[in-house]
């Protein structure tokens, strides 16, 4: 398989489709020995199971592991660290990792359990260190398998970003504060994904940890993860440039940004279908006053706002919600979590889950539309 090469496969039974795609990527050559250590990637951002939309069909890595071992490739393992408030364990099981890991003699680490490395960044980076986890440091061929899905602050979220559960929970956090794009991109240039993934089976197209899943039932694979991401992008209906992070990663040489150059195949030889244009978090996003929020705290708040929307009380709403890490030992009026504590209006938690959001946001709303009535 070229590096410029992207290939789909259609169908419901993901297992198959992705040894289809295996084989005709040869990965096995792509492999520099059969003694490597190699590390599969799922996202399992979130105890939430995979037809929500957010988290990776352990049928996929099941297919993987299935070829790399029918391939004479013995060192296996699978990785992974849920978002900053959640609990990768809990993931795992709900999706299905610790039944597939066990039946398949296969280890998975989880990475919040892990301890913290710092690496250098390569290049002309804007960030010249990272702090990664050291598991990560010991993975001799990375296959990251990513879903295709929105993401409420980044709009995109594929093979790029997947990446940042390879950290640990205190960088997660200093990525947010330090606005993701440049850190997501010099976090690949330090650490390279030798073969991506992609789960394009039902991905959310507004969350990253779903809820409005958008059935489509297929499989990608490819070698340069910025090359996905800019067809990722063509896929939500997103120029690359408005997902920061893709440039950047291809100026710091992590691969090519330009999706002319992209070679793609589809194994039956039917067209592709375009996902259905979803701008959910575009719609309510008005309202948040943001700076520096955990990934995780922001995608709860976003789904409340839509609840809110649709029972026509989000109208109502006079003032702006602040939420985000920049507002630590800041004061103001109205706030979502713990990072805004000293709000005259805030609700605690770190992050408070969605249903708490919607429930202080609408009682708030409603205490505020009775004193003006």
């Amino acid at each position: 398989m070229k590096e410029n090469e992207i290939y789909v496969a259609k169908g419901t039974d993901h297992k198959d489709m992705t040894i289809r795609l295996l084989n005709k990527a040869d990965l096995k050559s792509l492999i520099p020995s059969r003694e490597v250590r190699i590390g599969i990637k799922p996202n399992l951002v979130s105890a939430s199971e995979p037809a929500f939309g957010a988290t990776t069909h352990p049928e996929i890595v099941e297919g993987i592991i299935d070829y790399l071992k029918e391939n004479g490739f013995a060192d296996i393992v699978v990785l992974e660290s849920s978002w900053v408030g959640g609990r990768t364990r809990e993931a795992m099981e709900l999706c299905g990792y610790d039944t597939l890991c066990r039946e398949k003699g296969v280890p998975f680490y989880d990475l919040q359990e892990d301890k913290g490395e710092t690496i250098s960044v390569p290049g002309d980076a804007p960030i010249t260190s990272l702090t990664v986890c050291r598991r990560a440091r010991g993975i001799g061929f990375l296959i990251n398998v990513p879903v295709l899905k929105g993401h409420c602050q980044t709009k995109v979220s594929c093979a790029l970003k997947n990446l940042k559960g390879l950290l640990p929970s205190s960088e997660k956090r200093r990525f947010h504060a330090l606005g993701l794009h440049e850190p997501i991109a010099c976090l690949n240039a330090a650490i390279r994904q030798d073969f991506i993934v992609v789960d394009n089976i039902c991905g959310d197209l507004d969350f990253e940890d779903g809820g409005n899943p958008v059935v489509m039932n297929r499989v990608l694979c490819g070698r340069d993860p910025v090359l996905m991401d800019a067809f990722a992008c063509h896929m939500l209906h997103y120029q690359p440039e408005e997902v920061p992070y893709i440039g950047l990663a291809a100026a710091l040489h992590v691969g090519c940004a330009d999706l002319s150059k992209a070679a793609i195949t589809v194994l039956d030889g039917s067209p592709l279908e375009e996902l259905p244009l979803s701008r959910k978090v575009v719609e309510v996003r008005d309202v948040v006053c943001e700076v520096e929020s955990c990934s995780a705290c922001y995608a709860y708040l976003v789904p409340a706002l839509q609840k809110l929307k649709e029972e026509s009380l989000l109208p109502l709403l006079k003032e702006k919600i602040s939420i985000g890490q920049g507002f630590r030992g800041q004061s103001g009026h109205l706030g979502i979590g713990s990072c805004t504590r000293q709000f005259t209006h805030h609700l605690p938690g770190c992050p408070p889950t969605e249903g708490q959001i919607y429930d202080f946001l609408k009682t708030y709303i409603e205490a505020q539309s009775a004193i003006k009535a």
